[in-house]
């Protein structure tokens, strides 16, 4: 947990969030973020589509922890853009992932300096060369710091934190799942050796936020 806050400390350069989608992980690093920066903007991509339980969880640590939580919407509401394209998440997930999370996550990320995100390595095979301090390049060309403190940390590791801590937990952990995002889109894992195997049926392990960020060499 030490090296966890020496990372958060070296990485507070400047103007600093943390997008935060609930899940355990989050939650735990949430914790130790709280720790060094109380008042952090915790951004919340409201995509429309989470499950229930998602978000009241999300309202009680709110409540209960006194968070700055941004919510950040997608330019169309769910009704428009099922109007206009149907139901993406069925037809084209990619697209739906694109214009209700990586869009507005990018635009709210030009106001910081530094992001730092839940991501371990052991989530999945896409994140298995994660690195504590990488960079992303926004689409207007700003480069900032992406900072993921738990990527060394295995999901026994987070449970642990968890339960010393007495951090609640999202109740759909209970019912088998081990990544949880859109309800749509998020299914019991099909495999032990992938926790994000019920997602997106499948057919993908990435919404698309996470393929900008290049790993630094200096």
């Amino acid at each position: 947990m030490s090296e966890v806050l020496a990372n958060i400390d070296q990485a507070l350069t400047g103007p600093a969030c943390y997008t935060c989608s609930f899940q355990l992980e989050d939650v735990v690093l949430l914790d130790l973020l709280r720790q060094r920066v109380p008042n952090i903007p915790v951004l919340f991509l409201e995509t429309g589509y989470h499950f229930a339980a998602t978000y009241a969880y999300r309202d009680r640590l709110v409540r209960e922890w006194n968070l700055n939580l941004r919510n950040l919407e997608a330019v169309k509401s769910v009704a428009a853009q099922e109007a206009e394209f149907g139901k993406l998440n069925v037809t084209a997930p990619a697209q739906c992932c694109q214009l209700r999370k990586v869009e507005p996550l990018f635009a709210a990320l030009e106001d910081y300096e530094v992001w730092f995100t839940g991501l371990r390595r052991e989530q999945s095979p896409t994140r298995a060369k994660l690195e504590v301090f990488e960079t992303s390049t926004l689409k207007s060309g700003k480069t900032i710091a992406k900072v993921s403190p738990l990527a060394h940390w295995t999901w026994k590791q987070v449970w642990q934190y968890a339960r010393e801590n007495n951090i609640p937990i999202l109740e759909l952990y209970d019912q088998g799942y081990t990544s949880i995002g859109c309800e749509p889109c998020t299914a019991l894992p099909s495999s032990d050796d992938n926790l994000r195997s019920g997602r997106w049926g499948g057919k993908k392990l990435e919404c698309g936020i996470h393929t900008f960020a290049t790993v630094e060499t200096a």
